[in-house]
């Protein structure tokens, strides 16, 4: 049992998981707000402003720092972690993501009769530099905070 409660008062942890629900609820809120409609997807899916990964391991990393310092290694090493997730959230999962997109409608064009698929293409995958950035603001804010 010390070993959950050491996992669940280590403030770097702390600070992701803040970081990630803060976002979460954020999007949440912002799909109740534009549909009229509580959606489950939203708390848990993936896209939409602002980017939870990128508030998350931006929350670890700057708690990190704030709390052993921003020269030592464990925060240069979670910044390193945290700017290729934000690549990654920006670039390659926005592409992905506009890649179903096409996918889908070329699918439509020839036939979906033709396709069959276990599941919908999902097309939001990614986010845009704003939600990125947005993400990465929240994130620094609350891994200080925290």
């Amino acid at each position: 049992m010390g070993i959950v409660v050491s996992i669940f008062t280590n403030k770097i942890f702390v600070a992701a998981i803040i970081g990630w629900i803060f976002s979460q609820g954020v999007k949440v809120l912002t799909s109740i707000i534009k549909h009229k409609k509580f959606d489950l997807e939203r708390v848990m899916g993936s896209g939409g402003m602002p980017s939870a990964h990128t508030a998350s391991v931006m929350a670890a990393t700057f708690s990190a720092g704030h709390n052993y310092g921003y020269e030592s290694p464990v925060f240069g090493l979670g910044l390193v972690i945290s700017l290729i997730i934000m690549y990654d959230a920006a670039g390659v999962r926005m592409a992905a993501g506009k890649q179903a997109s096409v996918i889908k409608m070329i699918i439509k064009e020839v036939g979906e009769h033709r396709f069959q698929f276990d599941e919908e293409l999902k097309e939001l995958l990614g986010h845009t530099y704003l939600e990125v950035f947005v993400g990465m603001a929240l994130g620094i804010i609350i891994g200080i905070i925290v």
